[in-house]
C-alpha cells in the first residue's frame, strides 16, 4: 500500500501516485465531474472525481490517485484518476456547514456540539494558537532554568480560601478540586528553586461572564531567591514575550520594559480621567481596567500594563506585605488589553508570619499544617504568578468569550459535552 500523504505535502509529490485520508469538507457537482475537498490535520485538499455522487460531507475516506498542479485547486494542486474508499459509513449531517468560511451558528449551538464544532478550520485553529502558546512558555521558562512539574489536582484544604471551591468525596473523606498548585509549586521551590506547570484548576464562582470559567488552564510559575516581587514581573515579561514569539501572526509586542503603576496611582488615575472615584476599593472593577489599559497604550505605546501593589486585604494570605506600605502588597496584576491577565507576587517565606497571617484573618493553622510545615524548614525569598491560557487565547485573537478559547468549557451552566 502507497503511504499516506498529507494534502499539505501534496506539491512535492506533483507527477506521483500517493494516497491522502481525512474527512469530506465539501463536495461541488458538475454536469460531468465531482469536486471533493478533503481536509486533513494539515489542511484542505482537491479531488476531481468523474461524474456525480460520492459520500456526503464529513465522511472518513480515503483517496489514491495522481498529484496534478492546477492553480484553481485549494493550494494550486489537486488529486486526479484517484480511487475513493471509505474509512467509516457515511456521516449524517452536522447541526451546521463546517465548509462555510465562519461557522454560521450560535455560540451556544456551538457549545452543545463542540465535538463537530471544532472541525471547523477556524475554531481549530484557536487552539493551535493557544498550544503554539503553551510551548512559548515552556521554552521561555526552560531557558530561565525552571523545571516543569505536576501536582496532584485532588486536595485536602482549599488553596485560597474556604469558598468558591468544588468538594468531592475522596473514598468517604473529604477534600477538594484545587484552586491553583499554589501550595505545592512553593515547596518545590525548596527542592528545585525555580518550577512552572501547566494545568487545569477550578473555581466555583458563581460568575456568568463572558471572562470566567468553573474550570481552566492555569501557566503557573514560582521562583526562589528574589528580592521582591519585581524579579517575579521580569521573570513574568520574558514568559509572556516567549509565547508572543511563538504566534508570530498575532503581532503582539511585549515591551524590553512593560509599564507599572501602583494600585493607589492607578485610582487616582481612574478618578481623575473618569469622574469616578474608586479610591478605597480593594480592587479594580472591569471598566477601570480597560481605561488604565487604554491609558498605557495612550501613555506608553504598550498594550501591556502592571498594576502593582493591591491592598493586602484583597490578597491571599500568604502575599508578602510592602514592607515600606505594610497596607499594600509586593503583588500584582498583568493587564493585557483591557483584561486582568496574570496575578502574582512576593510570598511570606518565614514560618512565623505565616502563623501571624492566618491569626490576623482569623483563621486556624491547622487545615494548612502540611503547607506550613515546609517553611519551619528553611525556604527562600520566593514568588510566582499564574495566567489563564483561555484568557490569553481570547484577548489574542480579539474574541468576545473566553468560552471561545475553550475545547470543553465548565461554566455555571455548562457540564456537557
Amino acid at each position: 500500500m502507497i503511504s499516506r500523504v498529507l494534502v499539505a505535502d501534496l506539491p512535492r509529490h506533483v507527477g506521483e501516485r500517493v494516497r491522502i485520508a481525512g474527512w469530506v469538507h465539501r463536495r461541488r457537482q458538475l454536469k460531468s465531474v465531482t469536486f471533493v475537498v478533503v481536509r486533513d490535520r494539515s489542511g484542505l485538499g482537491q479531488v476531481v472525481v468523474a461524474g456525480s455522487g460520492g459520500p456526503p460531507e464529513e465522511t472518513v475516506i480515503e483517496v489514491e490517485g495522481l498529484v496534478t498542479a492546477n492553480p484553481r485547486a485549494p493550494g494550486g494542486f489537486e488529486v486526479t484518476e484517484p480511487s475513493v474508499g471509505l474509512l467509516s459509513e457515511p456521516a449524517e449531517p452536522p447541526p451546521f456547514d463546517l465548509y462555510r468560511p465562519s461557522l454560521r451558528a450560535s455560540l451556544p449551538t456551538v457549545l452543545d456540539n463542540a465535538a463537530l464544532a471544532l472541525r471547523h478550520p477556524r475554531l481549530k485553529e484557536v487552539f493551535t494558537i493557544a498550544a503554539a502558546s503553551v510551548a512559548g512558555f515552556r521554552s521561555a521558562l526552560d531557558g530561565l532554568g525552571f523545571t516543569e512539574t505536576q501536582t496532584p489536582k485532588i486536595v485536602s484544604s482549599a488553596t485560597e480560601s474556604g469558598v468558591n471551591v468544588f468538594g468531592i468525596d475522596y473514598f468517604g473523606e473529604r477534600a477538594f478540586l484545587a484552586q491553583s498548585p499554589q501550595f505545592y509549586k512553593q515547596a518545590l521551590v525548596g527542592v528545585f528553586e525555580r518550577v512552572y506547570e501547566v494545568g487545569p484548576v477550578f473555581r466555583a464562582e458563581p460568575h456568568d461572564t463572558a471572562r470566567h470559567l468553573a474550570q481552566y488552564t492555569s501557566l503557573d510559575a514560582e521562583l526562589g531567591f528574589v528580592e521582591d516581587h519585581h524579579d517575579v514581573m521580569t521573570v513574568l515579561r520574558e514568559a509572556v514575550a516567549g509565547m508572543a514569539a511563538a504566534v508570530p501572526a498575532s503581532g503582539v509586542v511585549v515591551p524590553e520594559e512593560i509599564p507599572e503603576i501602583h494600585f493607589a496611582d492607578a485610582q487616582d488615575l481612574i478618578a481623575r480621567l473618569s469622574g469616578e472615584d474608586p479610591r478605597g476599593e480593594p480592587d479594580l472593577a472591569p471598566a477601570h481596567e480597560r481605561l488604565l489599559s487604554d491609558w498605557a497604550l495612550r501613555t506608553h505605546g504598550s498594550e501591556f500594563l502592571f498594576v502593582t501593589g493591591y491592598p493586602m486585604a484583597k490578597r491571599p494570605f500568604y502575599t508578602h506585605p510592602d514592607p515600606e506600605r505594610p497596607a499594600y502588597s509586593n503583588s500584582f496584576d498583568l493587564l493585557f488589553r483591557g483584561l486582568e491577565l496574570v496575578t502574582g507576587g512576593q510570598r511570606l517565606h518565614r514560618y512565623a508570619d505565616y502563623v501571624t497571617a492566618l491569626a490576623v484573618r482569623g483563621e486556624s493553622a491547622e487545615p494548612y499544617r502540611d503547607y506550613l510545615d515546609v517553611f519551619a524548614h528553611g525556604m527562600p525569598p520566593h514568588g510566582g504568578f499564574a495566567l489563564g491560557l483561555e484568557r490569553w487565547t481570547a484577548r489574542l485573537l480579539g474574541l468576545p468569550n473566553v468560552r471561545q478559547a475553550t475545547l470543553f468549557p465548565r461554566d455555571l451552566h455548562r457540564l456537557a459535552p
